[in-house]
């Protein structure tokens, strides 16, 4: 309309089959689409959508203080609390603390080389499946939305942020 002929318009970010018909249909001028995670991955197997963040650098602790991007500083634990066989909850704390619960992180490699030999596909299957049933029944439904699960900032965690922070803020 504004007489740019030669300016091509490409969308992209979320985009799915369903999306891309909805636009054309709607006649969006519209004259590519940039398709990433759903062309590689299937819906119906959800992905994880995350993004790498410097937490530490030369063993000192870093964390990333955007608005709606922020991050904990420093190496991590997370333990995961249990009752009667049911997940009830995961505490996010530093490396080196000692919580209740199980300890979820294990190192697997250290210098480039394996741990441990690699578990076969029936293993993993197996722990995957008794994972996915220990979840509390109402995050086993497709709407997430019926119940949140529980995850806590151990004190430790919380103070090395807040001191972070506050280092930033004076410095």
């Amino acid at each position: 309309a504004a007489g740019l002929e030669r300016v091509r318009i490409l969308a992209s970010g979320g985009l799915n089959e369903h999306r891309i018909a909805a636009l054309v249909a709607a006649g969006a001028p519209i004259d590519g689409f940039g398709v990433g995670t759903d062309l590689v991955v299937s819906r119906d197997c959800p992905t994880l959508d995350f993004a790498y963040k410097l937490v530490a650098y030369d063993d000192q602790p870093r964390l990333k203080g955007s608005t709606g991007k922020a991050t904990l500083p420093g190496r991590k634990q997370v333990f995961r609390q249990w009752h009667n066989g049911i997940m009830a909850g995961d505490t996010i704390a530093t490396e080196d603390e000692r919580l209740d619960g199980e300890a979820l992180l294990q190192p697997v490699m250290r210098g480039g080389a394996r741990l441990q030999a690699a578990a076969s596909l029936d293993t993993l299957r197996a722990h995957v499946q008794a994972q996915r049933q220990a979840l509390p029944s109402a995050l086993r439904t497709p709407d997430p939305r019926r119940s949140q699960y529980p995850v806590a900032v151990s004190d430790t965690l919380q103070s090395l942020t807040e001191r972070i922070v506050s280092e930033h803020r004076s410095g």
